[in-house]
């Protein structure tokens, strides 16, 4: 155990609210984005193509449920909340478009034409305090609302558990994303940079679990949540080959105009 992890109490919310009896605050969040008309979206928003053929590629639902559950996995290793890393985790996403990453740049063209600018990590921080909820906004935790705004960007979030979010969301989306890839026939097993693949693990869950245990061994030593240079930069590389080859690539630009 390392902890502790980020207190359930009190709550800070923008509006007050009575605690429940029976749930933590980080409790009463998750459930609160679970039952949210976003969340149930994610279903039908895919993760790098536009309409792939099959049932078994990954949508932004899958993405985050995987996402949630190697976090909930970390923290529980370090000591930390669980509740708040799920509601994080579950949340992260709300505001992400479909179509990956391309899908994310054409709508910030289209906004550069009016001098804004479309984040997804921002649009999501949106959803919830905005969008979703009769009264506008679903009244999370200061927390959760900084996890989900920072779980991407510049500056990193302000709980621990936010910081597992924040890593662990490349860990779930490149190793699944090259599984996806794979079985589209965009890349091959041998297309890999071997380099890293020797390192991390031939296989998707080889490498999920290899950055895991990366992760919580080096952030049990550090007191914050940090990767070793050698797997983080492994990861870093593997990112920056999954974007040249398959989110920003010749594939996924053929489908550009298909998410236009």
């Amino acid at each position: 155990m390392w902890g502790p992890g980020t207190r359930s109490y009190p709550a800070r919310r923008e509006h007050p609210e009575a605690d429940s009896p029976i749930r933590t605050p980080f409790q009463r969040d998750r459930d609160r984005i679970v039952h949210s008309k976003a969340f149930r979206r994610l279903k039908h928003k895919t993760q790098v193509f536009v309409a792939p053929e099959g049932d078994h590629y990954r949508t932004r639902l899958t993405h985050t449920l995987e996402a949630c559950f190697i976090s909930r996995t970390v923290s529980r290793a370090l000591g930390l909340n669980e509740d708040l890393t799920e509601a994080i985790g579950l949340g992260h996403d709300l505001g992400h478009p479909p179509f990956g990453h391309i899908g994310e740049e054409v709508l910030d063209e289209a906004l550069s034409e009016h001098g804004r600018t479309f984040k997804h990590n921002e649009h999501s921080l949106r959803v919830v305090e905005v969008l979703e909820g009769e009264m506008g906004g679903l009244n999370l935790t200061e927390q959760v609302r900084d996890g989900i705004l920072r779980h991407t960007g510049p500056d990193k979030p302000g709980t621990l558990e936010g910081r597992v979010v924040r890593i662990v969301d490349r860990v779930a989306y490149i190793n699944h994303d090259i599984d996806d890839a794979v079985r589209a026939g965009i890349l091959s097993e041998g297309d890999l940079p071997a380099a890293e693949i020797e390192l991390l693990g031939a296989t998707g869950p080889e490498r999920v679990d290899s950055l895991v245990r990366d992760m919580v061994e080096r952030s049990r030593e550090a007191g914050d949540i940090v990767q070793s240079d050698e797997v983080g930069g492994a990861m870093l590389r593997l990112r920056k080959f999954m974007f040249d080859r398959v989110y920003l690539g010749e594939e996924a630009r053929g489908e550009q105009e298909r998410a236009r």
